[in-house]
């Protein structure tokens, strides 16, 4: 099978499991706790192969230390977006930022080229996406608390796009690409550990202990959803399988619709149509 179908393939399952992993870190109430109980779960369940992948190279270790502090960017970024504002606003900010970020990090740092029907194909699905924040209804009293998640959402964008071109990097620095995403997952997860118990202390096994159901089901998405995204990237262009994989903004809305009775009318279904004709565009 053509390697460009394959991702594809893996970006479009990526980003559905992406939305629905966000959808029920959201739904644990608990952002902080559903997100450390996500990444000490995905340790846990990848730390056994540590001992069945080649040992990270001197190179790899390194690319491995810069992708987790992006990671880890990222997860301040994201729990605060989440904790403050409905998943229908902050995730297409935060999803729908990062692929223009990825496409020029990636032309700076990895050298790769886009043609220009796929640049036009990026910049209408990051508008479409971009849309989805211009929503009616704020009024003084709700105006702070969402200009506070849309500002960390923002932030969240940046470490998106600082991770995919790590991330990439790292993927292609390995002899083989499980050798990343197995440690990759395990010190990410290390490493939100620690900080759920900085913030937490003595109560963040109690805590945990209320919202691990759903902890562990967005846990196991998240493996799926990441692992499938690293190996799309050793097949394509990272910006191109990054666009790709924000059309998770669709399924975003979507689940905050149908499981957060979230708001999702016809003017969001507009903006959806927008980003997925800006990714047909991009991919075929």
């Amino acid at each position: 099978m053509n390697a460009d179908l394959i991702a594809i393939g893996l970006g479009l399952f990526s980003a559905v499991t992406l939305a629905a992993v966000n959808a029920v870190v959201k739904a644990g109430r608990d952002i902080l706790m559903a997100r450390v109980v996500l990444a000490v779960t995905s340790t846990l369940i990848l730390l056994p192969f540590i001992f069945v992948v080649p040992l990270p190279t001197g190179p790899l270790w390194l690319a491995l230390l810069f992708s987790v502090l992006a990671h880890g960017l990222y997860q301040f970024g994201l729990i605060n977006a989440l904790s403050r504002g409905d998943l229908s606003l902050v995730f297409p900010v935060m999803r729908g930022g990062a692929p223009i970020l990825v496409a020029i990090a990636a032309l700076l740092f990895l050298g790769e080229r886009l043609e220009p029907i796929e640049w036009a194909g990026l910049m209408i699905a990051t508008a479409g996406t971009l849309g989805f924040v211009f929503r009616p209804g704020f009024t003084d009293a709700t105006r702070k608390v969402g200009q506070a998640a849309l500002g960390f959402a923002c932030l969240t964008a940046c470490g998106i796009a600082a991770y995919s071109v790590l991330d990439a990097r790292g993927v292609r620095l390995a002899d083989q690409a499980v050798t990343y995403v197995v440690w990759l997952f395990v010190l990410d997860g290390i490493q939100l550990g620690l900080a759920g118990w900085a913030i937490r202390g003595r109560r963040l096994i109690a805590d945990g202990l209320k919202i691990w159901r759903y902890g562990v089901v967005a846990a196991i998405g998240s493996v799926l959803s990441f692992g499938a995204i690293l190996f799309a990237m050793d097949l394509t262009e990272v910006a191109r399988v990054s666009a790709l994989r924000e059309s998770a903004v669709i399924f975003g809305a979507l689940f905050g619709w149908l499981f957060l009775k979230e708001g999702f009318g016809p003017r969001r279904l507009f903006f959806a149509l927008i980003v997925a004709a800006g990714l047909a565009l991009m991919n075929l």
